[in-house]
């Protein structure tokens, strides 16, 4: 590829994370993309992706290496701490996510971008999209998060893992935000924790809230 076009395709990829981040995925104007990207061709992502769906995945897909080797190398740690420890694995969840918002807009886009997408049925994501988001390592993850929880239904399940999911990624993009702010004196934020206590802080939080039980007058069996 010329160095011309990879330079507008890092514009393009860029931009279009700034504003799915911003605005949401689906809702984002492609023009708009095109247009922070210095682009004059209202064509050029289309050229260089395709369809929104493609520049989504190529998004998401220049974090999945780093995600993937910073969860595998927590989760293989969490593997060797107790059965019942649930802690061990939010870690391998949080700690990636606050060493990737702290590498800088590119990272945090990525990460509210996650978040919204984990409120979405995946049921609906297309098999690039799903082999994207797979890639980051999350499904192992959460799939030994599954085995040491309490028992609950499948819905109980996968609504726990969407809210936490989403409070962890915009929790760490917000902080990350924060303190760049407050480093450029752009405006007043209320004083931030130490990166290893914020960490030690969520892991607690969240870990507290996945070992809580499923309510007595709930089937968990039916998940309602």
């Amino acid at each position: 590829m010329p160095p011309d076009a990879s330079e507008t395709r890092t514009r393009l990829l860029d931009a279009a994370a700034a504003e799915f981040a911003a605005r949401g995925v689906w809702n984002a104007s492609l023009i708009e993309i095109t247009r922070r990207a210095g682009q004059r061709n209202r064509a050029a992502l289309r050229y260089h992706f395709g369809s929104r769906a493609a520049v989504l995945c190529a998004v998401l897909d220049r974090h999945t290496e780093f995600l993937a080797r910073r969860e595998g190398e927590l989760l293989a740690k969490a593997r060797r701490a107790p059965d019942d420890d649930l802690a061990a694995v939010v870690e391998a969840v949080v700690r990636p996510a606050v060493e990737l918002a702290a590498s800088g807009p590119r990272g945090r886009d990525c990460l509210l971008i996650v978040a919204e997408l984990a409120g979405e049925d995946p049921a609906r994501f297309s098999p690039e999209l799903a082999a994207v988001l797979d890639r980051t390592g999350g499904n192992e993850v959460y799939a030994v998060l599954a085995e040491r929880m309490p028992p609950m239904g499948p819905p109980f399940l996968a609504e726990r893992f969407g809210l936490v999911t989403t409070f962890i990624l915009r929790s760490v993009a917000d902080r990350a935000r924060a303190l760049e702010g407050a480093r450029s004196a752009i405006h007043a934020a209320r004083p931030q924790i130490g990166d290893e206590a914020f960490v030690e802080n969520l892991v607690a939080m969240i870990a507290a809230a996945l070992a809580a039980p499923v309510g007595g007058a709930l089937d968990v069996s039916r998940g309602g």
